[in-house]
C-alpha cells in the first residue's frame, strides 16, 4: 500500500484558500452599507402625496357627491315602495319595482365607472410621486455611498431606514 503525500497538502492547500476567502466576504460585508425605504410612510408623508392626493379629492368630488345624492334618492324611492306597497294594485306596484330596480342598476354602474376612474387616476398619481421619490432614493444612496436599497420587507433594523431623510429631499426641508 502506498501513501499520497501530495493528497495531505492539497487538503490543506483547499482549506486555507477557502479559509482566507471567508475570511474576506465577512471584510467586505463590513464594509457593505444597506438602506431601507418605507414607501408607506413617503405615499403618507411627502408633500407631493399629500397635494396629489388633494388634486385626487378635488377631481372626484362633485361625481361622488352626485352618486350619494343619487343613492340616497333610490334608499328613499325604496323606502317609500315598501311603505307604499300593501295598498297599491299589483300593477303600479310591479311598475314601481322595475323602475328602481332599473335605477339600481344603473346606479351600480356608474358607481363601478366612478371607482375604476378614481383607482386609474391614484394610481397615475402615485406612480408620478413614486418616480420622484426613486429620483431621491438614488441619489440620497449615491451621496451617502449606499450600497444596497431596499423596500418592503418584513423586518429591517430601524438604523438602517433613510426614509427621513427621503422625504427631506422631497419635502425640501433640511
Amino acid at each position: 500500500m502506498k501513501l499520497n503525500i501530495k493528497q495531505p497538502r492539497l487538503s490543506l492547500l483547499v482549506f486555507l484558500t477557502l479559509g482566507l476567502a471567508s475570511l474576506s466576504c465577512v471584510v467586505s460585508a463590513q464594509d457593505f452599507k444597506i438602506g431601507f425605504i418605507n414607501t408607506d410612510r413617503i405615499f403618507r408623508d411627502a408633500n407631493s402625496a399629500k397635494a396629489a392626493q388633494a388634486k385626487l379629492e378635488q377631481e372626484f368630488q362633485r361625481r361622488e357627491k352626485e352618486l350619494n345624492d343619487q343613492g340616497a334618492q333610490i334608499k328613499a324611492t325604496a323606502d317609500k315602495l315598501e311603505k307604499d306597497a300593501p295598498t297599491l294594485a299589483e300593477g303600479p306596484r310591479n311598475a314601481r319595482q322595475k323602475q328602481l330596480t332599473d335605477q339600481d342598476r344603473e346606479f351600480q354602474r356608474k358607481r363601478r365607472e366612478f371607482q375604476e376612474d378614481l383607482n386609474v387616476r391614484k394610481n397615475e398619481e402615485l406612480q408620478s410621486v413614486l418616480e420622484r421619490a426613486n429620483k431621491v432614493v438614488k441619489q440620497v444612496a449615491e451621496s451617502e455611498k449606499y450600497d444596497l436599497v431596499v423596500q418592503d420587507v418584513v423586518y429591517i433594523n430601524p438604523k438602517h431606514d433613510i426614509t427621513d431623510k427621503v422625504l427631506k429631499v422631497l419635502n425640501g426641508t433640511k
